[in-house]
């Protein structure tokens, strides 16, 4: 396999001719980021976060997953890989060649006449990372330190897991830290994640208590909803969720795309007023939870606790934005 721009082949464990990729640190050009440099709209976690989806790249430092999620747009071949012989890059390489990738996949954007000079220039200085592109990102063994090195360049972090591997997990404080609760008992959970390792969900239960731990870390449980899989006992939900008091509680429908369409019906797919009917009978259950946000075209509602959702830092008057080094004052 070689890599889109003709370089040699790349080694095995990246192996989707969609990503660009640096050894084992994989990038993706979110649709969204797209959307955004042309004016067309903006992902929701900008609308809830305050992400500016132009300047924030999407990677993983690995794509192996330790699960087989049935609603996953992704190819399981991909994930089954051993990581024994992976050649793992220090942290500060990673963050390197996320910022490089992003920008070799946004290049092409600076000819473009539907996006403004200014904003793809803010794009070219990525001021946010999801590590959520493919794979379970705890399986890379640096994941606390390359946290705190993309954090060191002025970037924040939103961190994606299954909630499989806890001990990591405790060690990590990224600005903000997603665990999929794809089920709330065990049942489901065979059935709609299937996890490769028998104590998958021991340890799943163990990560709720990690979360409920946390202080300085923003924690989001978030939902993967299947119609006639896991959209049923509201209430074991609430429950479950309560577990890890998370801040916030993300629902979105599953969507059939990639290779999801070969495990799953077009059926299975929620519209979004039954994602938002769902997420309210949760919320009938977690009486804390006061606020219910929606955005109808991701199909996706939030449970909060405030109807002030956005990351302190990213607020426009704060000082990390002040530091930017396109748009910022803080030289003037």
């Amino acid at each position: 396999m070689s890599d889109s721009d003709g370089s040699p082949s790349q080694p095995s464990q990246v192996d989707s001719p969609d990503y660009h990729s640096e050894n084992h640190t994989a990038a993706q050009t979110c649709g969204w980021t797209a959307n955004a440099l042309r004016g067309e709209g903006k992902c929701y976690k900008n609308i809830w976060y305050g992400i500016e989806s132009h300047r924030c790249i999407q990677m993983t430092p690995v794509v192996k997953c330790n699960e087989r999620c049935v609603f996953c747009w992704r190819d399981h071949q991909g994930h089954a890989y051993e990581l024994d012989d992976v050649e793992w890059d220090d942290p500060e390489a990673v963050v390197d060649a996320s910022i490089e990738l992003q920008k070799k996949l946004l290049s092409g954007f600076g000819g473009n006449d539907e996006v403004p000079r200014e904003v793809f220039e803010e794009a070219m200085e990525p001021r946010h990372v999801a590590i959520s592109l493919d794979g379970e990102p705890t399986l890379y063994p640096y994941l606390p330190e390359l946290i705190e090195a993309f954090h060191e360049r002025d970037i924040t972090t939103f961190l994606v897991s299954n909630g499989t591997n806890p001990d990591v997990l405790r060690e990590c404080e990224p600005t903000q830290l997603y665990v999929s609760v794809d089920a709330p008992e065990r049942h489901t959970f065979d059935e709609v994640v299937k996890a490769v390792e028998d104590d998958a969900w021991e340890r799943h239960l163990e990560t709720m208590d990690v979360l409920a731990d946390k202080d300085e870390t923003r924690t989001v449980l978030r939902t993967t909803l299947i119609k006639g899989e896991n959209m049923h006992h509201p209430d074991w939900y609430a429950g479950f969720y309560g577990q890890a008091d998370p801040d916030f509680v993300e629902l979105k429908a599953y969507m059939h795309v990639g290779h999801s369409r070969g495990r799953l019906d077009r059926s299975s797919m929620p519209d979004h007023e039954e994602v938002a009917a769902f997420a309210r009978s949760v919320g009938e259950h977690m009486p804390e939870f006061t606020e219910i946000k929606e955005v109808p075209p991701s199909r996706v509602a939030l449970l909060s606790k405030t109807g002030d959702t956005w990351v302190p830092k990213l607020k426009k008057d704060s000082e990390f934005w002040e530091r930017d080094s396109v748009t910022g004052t803080a030289d003037d």
